[in-house]
């Protein structure tokens, strides 16, 4: 079991308007914790995904935040970042250690499958996230459910992220068995993100 309160995971909205979201940010990292960034643009247009990783490095390695991007493995050297989540767990992540190097970090979202999140971290994964942990009607529905993080927690060394539509009696319920929560769309469009965030992590404090 997790014997520590986890740790917050917060992730960028798939677009956003670098002028208005970088001082919201900021304000938001000034005014709460949080372990790590991960930028996660819907965007294919590689000169907003650098314009956005250079403002998001500036912003995250003055607070000594890790930032990591979204699959663009390329773009982890060349923005100078911290690493890389990757969406697909069959990506090679023994290669991406190799030649991003041992202190590169690589995560893996492995859905709610326990061989494929094993598998991850047998090749090196930094962390393995699983999710959605809330209902959704996108996809098939089907979610990480509370037994799976308490299994991982209680066998697997690798640290365990809870991703996706999370809300405050799933963050009170899985605490104890997960190490991070990553928070991103439950926050973002709200009139005030910080208050979202700070009632959807309220069973931590």
């Amino acid at each position: 079991m997790a014997e520590d309160i986890p740790q917050l995971y917060l992730v960028t909205p798939p677009s956003f308007d670098l002028d208005s979201f970088i001082p919201q940010l900021a304000s938001i990292l000034d005014a709460q914790a949080v372990a790590c960034l991960r930028l996660e643009l819907a965007s294919r247009d590689e000169d907003a995904i650098l314009r956005a990783g250079d403002a998001l490095r500036e912003l995250s390695h003055a607070r000594d935040i890790p930032l990591v991007i979204t699959d663009h493995v390329l773009m982890v050297e060349r923005l100078g970042l911290d690493g890389v989540h990757l969406s697909d767990p069959g990506t090679g992540i023994r290669k991406l250690r190799d030649s991003l190097g041992a202190d590169a970090i690589i995560g893996a979202h492995c859905g709610n499958l326990r061989h494929d999140g094993m598998a991850a971290g047998e090749a090196g994964a930094d962390y393995i996230a699983f999710g959605p942990v809330g209902e959704t009607l996108l996809g098939d529905g089907a979610h990480a459910e509370r037994e799976l993080f308490e299994w991982w927690s209680e066998l697997i060394e690798v640290p365990v992220v809870a991703d996706g539509f999370l809300t405050p009696a799933l963050v009170e319920n899985l605490a104890p068995v997960t190490d991070f929560f990553a928070i991103g769309p439950e926050i973002w469009g709200t009139d005030d993100p910080l208050a979202q965030l700070r009632a959807l992590i309220a069973p931590l404090c």
